[in-house]
């Protein structure tokens, strides 16, 4: 009904806007100018013959006038006065198609191309359109807000968690996961998705909470594929090669047959652990780990190649924790690194910048001092 009434207020505006030039008056006759103009020349003669003005001024005033004059005379002769009658019919043919044809004119075109039977569809029906004719990002926003809506929705931010690992939206991710965790409870495969998150947030290093989460998913189930293969990652970012070894050969033992993740952990054991490292947790995979789609093609990179890109990307660390030395993960990501790079001195340095960094946080040293111990580091 209101549509309707903006509709009928907008004609109505269109018609006055028609009519209202049509109710005017015929201007001003012209000889109305051309007596003005030769009461001016009696005027200047008058004024001469006074001596109020001498020769040269009245001369000019006179041929300025009469061009006027003659103007003005031209205008009127060239105006063809309309019969009133013929005027008033005019008006009224026009009059009558601003108040009746257009109107009906565009009732039929509206009736001819829209459709006037269907009712009006709220924003809530069209969110709940077939998926398939709707954009992931619309899905997506469906959902977030779908969950701010309702935070404590563990089946939304369960669907979310993953999403957000295919989008390279890490931080979510891991937010995700803490809140499905929380809400839907703990079992092998929501720690284990838990820790891959965290892993990709830190660049490809299991930090010490993503390790604890991965230990939790094995405690639920000891042949967890995901933290089986991080658990391996784990040691051999500490340096304990051997170890990783161990763990990812029994992996291997134990693989069913087809398993397409089986490549990715041979990999990880016949080459360099850091660059297999770098190549299965890299910020740009869609998702890190034996479920990366990305490993074989950072895999065939030179390895003068992949260490290049690695030492680029831990310089890059080093010099954000100089400006920006609070961050206590920043800093334990790169004691990692510096070790896995076999760069002994770099990460006591680096040690020691850390403790002079965090020294105003006790809480933040502590877990620094957990990390150097867990390296065998002295900052």
């Amino acid at each position: 009904m209101t549509l309707w009434l903006v509709f009928a207020l907008m004609t109505a505006a269109a018609i006055f806007a028609v009519l209202w030039p049509l109710s005017r008056r015929t201007p001003l006759h012209r000889g109305s100018d051309i007596a003005v103009y030769r009461d001016q020349l009696d005027e200047i003669i008058r004024d001469r013959a006074a001596g109020l003005i001498g020769e040269t001024e009245a001369e000019a005033a006179r041929v300025e006038v009469s061009r006027r004059l003659l103007a003005a005379a031209d205008v009127a002769d060239a105006d063809t006065p309309v019969p009133e009658a013929s005027a008033r019919w005019h008006r009224r043919v026009t009059a009558v198609v601003a108040l009746v044809l257009l109107p009906i004119g565009a009732v039929l075109l509206y009736l001819a191309l829209g459709s006037p039977q269907l009712p009006g569809e709220p924003l809530a029906a069209r969110m709940s359109a077939p998926n398939e004719n709707r954009s992931i990002e619309s899905l997506i926003a469906q959902v977030e807000h779908h969950v701010e809506q309702n935070p404590n929705d563990g089946r939304g931010w369960e669907v979310l968690a993953p999403v957000y690992m295919r989008l390279g939206r890490f931080d979510d991710a891991v937010r995700a996961w803490r809140n499905t965790i929380r809400l839907n409870g703990s079992n092998a495969a929501r720690e284990a998705e838990f820790g891959e998150a965290q892993v990709a947030a830190a660049n490809g290093v299991v930090t010490a909470n993503a390790k604890a989460a991965f230990e939790r998913a094995l405690a639920a189930d000891g042949k967890n594929v995901m933290a089986r293969f991080y658990m391996g990652t784990a040691a051999d970012q500490d340096g304990r090669r051997a170890d990783a070894d161990k763990i990812w050969r029994e992996l291997l033992a134990d693989a069913p047959p087809g398993a397409p993740w089986v490549e990715v952990v041979r990999h990880a054991i016949e080459h360099d652990a850091l660059p297999d490292t770098a190549a299965n947790v890299s910020p740009a995979q869609t998702a890190p780990g034996p479920n990366a789609a990305d490993v074989a093609a950072v895999a065939q990179m030179r390895p003068e190649d992949r260490n290049q890109m690695i030492r680029g990307m831990v310089a890059r660390l080093a010099d954000r924790l100089k400006q920006d030395g609070n961050d206590v993960d920043g800093w334990e990501r790169l004691l990692r690194a510096y070790m896995v790079l076999g760069e002994r001195d770099k990460a006591h340095n680096a040690a020691a910048d850390a403790r002079k960094a965090l020294a105003s946080d006790p809480d933040k040293l502590r877990h620094l001092d957990t990390v150097l111990k867990g390296l065998g580091v002295e900052g």
